[in-house]
């Protein structure tokens, strides 16, 4: 009865925080522009797809929870801390995820603080140059109590959520769409582009592995390279979280 009333509450928390604003943010951005982003790191994202988001002169951001860092799971092999390292190195941005990669409805607000705290501090001792100034929500549950304490912590928090970024905000929950071939094709990423094209808005794709047989969280090399295709035919820029986030404010 606990585990199904704690669903619950869950439940009730995340559709809050869909629908309810911390803040309403205006988006300045010049022109249309699109995000890739990778929670978890996997090994494969953090080779491959890295690689090929560099061969377009990009870059992306990656969520990591330090906990998940060189722990492989049933899924995927884990990237290690000097795959964390590289990736910082190379421009990529490294985001927060929490520490121990627990959903923000099940934290306090102390609890949240420590998963922050813990996992600056572990990002920071790879590499005290690394600057944390994007996050998101572990397995994609929000809670509307966590977003009014993280929006003092970072930028911008990012769900899985579908949908385009355009006009008026929340930076406390910015939607994104799944890059993940099980829930997307060519067509439906061309429909995305579509979209932020014509709201002048910014697109956010969210996947985890990068590989030709991938999780059912992943995608394939092919699917990847068919959404930086289209960015560079609509003359859209690739940019990290943080990089839109500049270009948002005009």
């Amino acid at each position: 009865m606990n585990a199904l009333l704690s669903e619950a509450r869950a439940k009730v928390g995340h559709r809050l925080a869909m629908h309810l604003r911390v803040d309403l943010f205006r988006l300045r951005n010049p022109t249309p522009m699109v995000s890739f982003t990778f929670d978890d790191l996997p090994k494969s994202a953090v080779t491959t797809g890295a690689a090929m988001l560099e061969a377009q002169g990009a870059r992306g951001t990656f969520y990591v929870s330090g906990s998940l860092v060189g722990a492989d799971t049933p899924d995927w092999v884990a990237g290690d801390a000097d795959d964390v390292i590289a990736l910082h190195r190379r421009g990529h941005e490294i985001g927060c995820h929490t520490f121990s990669h627990l959903r923000a409805c099940d934290l306090d607000e102390a609890a949240m603080r420590r998963e922050i705290v813990r996992n600056r501090a572990y990002l920071r001792a790879l590499d005290p140059s690394v600057r944390i100034e994007s996050f998101a929500y572990p397995f994609g549950y929000g809670s509307y109590a966590r977003k009014y304490q993280l929006r003092k912590s970072f930028q911008t928090c990012r769900s899985i959520v579908q949908g385009v970024n355009s006009g008026g905000v929340d930076l406390q929950f910015l939607r994104a769409m799944p890059l993940i071939d099980r829930e997307m094709d060519g067509a439906g990423i061309d429909r995305a582009f579509d979209e932020a094209q014509t709201t002048n808005g910014w697109l956010i794709f969210y996947g985890h592995d990068v590989a030709e047989r991938p999780s059912p969280y992943g995608c394939t090399p092919a699917l990847l390279s068919h959404a930086l295709e289209a960015a560079v035919c609509r003359n859209i820029p690739v940019m990290t979280m943080a990089e839109a986030m500049r270009c948002a404010r005009g």
